[in-house]
């Protein structure tokens, strides 16, 4: 077998058993790996409450992992959220995917809950569990400097360790495992962190065309305008979109009650650069480097932070967002949703936080004390704690990113058929709605937009399972990387059976969500973007959604997508007759 190790390594925290088992060949080549995979593994588990001891944490490699394919050194993980109660993943690179698929394992499968902290450490075929109990209470930074010697670490901070609905993974290089609240089901196991080490080599079937196939990417890469071009992600990251979406008129603020913030050039890619000296950062071996550092190795922050943290909340000043971005890497905390739960306890209180006020928040909530036991609920909960639903600007509970779907109506469609909840990365349509130039007009319709939904949301989950960076997908195609896949595997793949492959794991979650009481209700934007315009001007108009419009779009994704009117399953059957 090539690109795959054929591996799980379990671990049951309970009994404190682990052992290795052979995951069913056709697993593989059904669902590829990563999120397909995890989605895959929990077919037994997915009706467990998120902290049951049984619910599994999964995290799955994918088969492009361990090779030189450009941003496939990633991991998904996947579970049920304590935030949304979706089916939930969430994909993140650096050394510790490729060290984990180097140590012989496709998917690291852990149950239970330890009776005293634990660090579970995997060093080539060999793993055990280490007791942490004098980790527990350190923020990740510490962990992270304390577990080193054992190889690449994915370690919780105080977030996770207290249960914070939205606490993150966070990965020992600086990437997160976030939104979901996927942290604080680590947490509730009583795991502090994992360690792994590996140097076992990936034999690819046919380096030669692996090789030729590599060169396409590199080459698109190369002539992509998002990626090394004008719009400039390799040069200013992700905050290279903050005046985009300015001009655009589609920037969240104020908790969405406007869609223009006058101050956000203070937080702007070129002014991040300015101020901090920026330097290339990014995942390990990926050539795009979109993240940024500063000299002395302080990850700065990206684009949803910077807006949700700036704009969302009326802040202009940079300091303070980048201070609350590093606090929340070491508390260990989602910054989108903390960002936009603070936001609606702003709005609700009448008034949005200063900046100075940040810090303080944020420690509130990870150690859940005085409003921060409300704030570590997420936007939904702590809105119905206030007397106030109307203010979570969240689907399926999970907040929405900073792009306002009054500006792109795809987006605001993709936001909904989310299987995750509000999320702009299970379809990602800002190439087509946003990037293009001149400004696309159709931005402001549902036209098309169901088929466009529902191709995009089958790629994605493609590209969620072998595992590359959507990034990618700014230059190179689901041709380029099928060709890498069938050189690595000795497997044929198209970019159809890739598609039909992500349709399945789609309809899969979907699945999952319908047994677990998820209905056509929750396919919904919050009541503001259908009654409220946005910030229309210079020549831009950004009127309210037209309910009706959007109601017949989502019909037709349905549809497409083979479901009832309500949005479920005709054949109750229908999973029972899945690979």
């Amino acid at each position: 077998m090539h690109g795959w190790t054929g591996n799980i390594l379990n671990v049951d925290l309970t009994s404190g058993r682990i052992w290795r088992s052979k995951i069913p060949e056709h697993f593989l080549h059904e669902y590829l790996g990563g999120r397909g995979l995890g989605v895959r593994l929990m077919r037994g588990a997915y009706r467990l409450d998120p902290f049951d001891p049984e619910m599994p944490l999964i995290f799955a490699v994918g088969p492009l992992c361990g090779t030189p394919a450009p941003t496939a050194a990633r991991l998904a993980v996947v579970s049920r959220s304590p935030l949304t109660g979706t089916i939930y993943d969430c994909s993140a690179g650096g050394r510790f995917a490729w060290r984990l698929k180097a140590a012989g394992v496709d998917v690291l499968r852990i149950i239970g809950r330890s009776a005293a902290p634990v660090v579970l450490s995997i060093k080539g075929e060999n793993a055990e569990l280490l007791p942490a109990a004098e980790l527990w209470g350190k923020r990740v930074k510490e962990t992270v400097a304390l577990l080193a010697e054992h190889g690449s670490v994915a370690a919780i901070g105080p977030a996770g360790e207290n249960g914070v609905l939205y606490a993150n993974i966070m990965m020992g290089e600086g990437n997160s495992v976030g939104r979901g609240g996927l942290g604080a089901v680590m947490g509730a196991k009583g795991l502090k962190a994992v360690t792994v080490n590996g140097d076992a080599k990936l034999v690819i079937a046919d380096p030669d065309r692996f090789d030729h196939a590599r060169a396409d990417v590199m080459r698109l890469f190369r002539a992509s305008p998002v990626i090394f071009g004008e719009l400039g992600i390799a040069e200013f990251g992700t905050p290279a979109l903050v005046d985009l979406m300015r001009q655009r008129r589609m920037a969240p603020t104020e908790n969405f009650r406007k869609t223009v913030f006058a101050a956000s050039e203070n937080y702007s890619g070129p002014a991040i650069k300015r101020d901090f000296q920026a330097k290339k950062d990014g995942c390990y071996g990926c050539p795009i480097q979109c993240k940024k550092s500063t000299p002395k190795g302080e990850h700065l922050p990206e684009y949803e932070t910077v807006s949700h943290f700036g704009g969302l909340n009326g802040i202009a000043d940079l300091s303070a967002i980048v201070k609350a971005n590093t606090l929340c890497n070491e508390l260990g905390m989602d910054t989108i949703t903390v960002a936009a739960t603070i936001s609606a306890w702003g709005e609700a209180h009448g008034r949005f936080p200063v900046a100075e006020e940040l810090s303080g928040l944020l420690e509130d909530a990870a150690f859940r004390r005085g409003d921060g036991e409300a704030l570590a609920l997420g936007s939904r909960r702590l809105a119905e704690e206030l007397g106030r639903p109307e203010l979570s600007m969240s689907v399926k509970s999970l907040e929405l990113p900073a792009y306002d779907p009054r500006g792109a109506y795809g987006m605001a469609l993709a936001y909904c058929t989310s299987n995750r909840g509000g999320c702009h990365l299970r379809a990602y349509p800002i190439s087509h709605e946003i990037l293009r130039k001149p400004v696309p007009t159709d931005r402001f319709s549902f036209s098309g937009k169901a088929r466009i939904i529902k191709i995009a949301e089958d790629t994605n989950a493609a590209v969620d399972s072998l595992v590359a960076c959507k990034f990618s997908f700014f230059g190179a195609t689901l041709e380029e990387y099928a060709e890498l896949l069938s050189a690595t595997t000795g497997v044929e793949y198209t970019p159809q059976s890739l598609k039909e492959i992500g349709d399945r794991i789609c309809l899969t979650e979907r699945f999952y969500n319908c047994a677990n009481g998820f209905t056509i209700s929750d396919d919904l934007l919050p009541e503001r973007f259908f009654s409220e315009a946005g910030s229309s001007g210079e020549g831009i108009e950004v009127p309210a959604i037209d309910r009706s419009r959007f109601d017949e779009e989502l019909q037709k994704y349905y549809r497409i997508r083979g479901l009832t009117s309500q949005g479920t399953f005709e054949d109750s059957h229908w999973l029972e007759r899945q690979p």
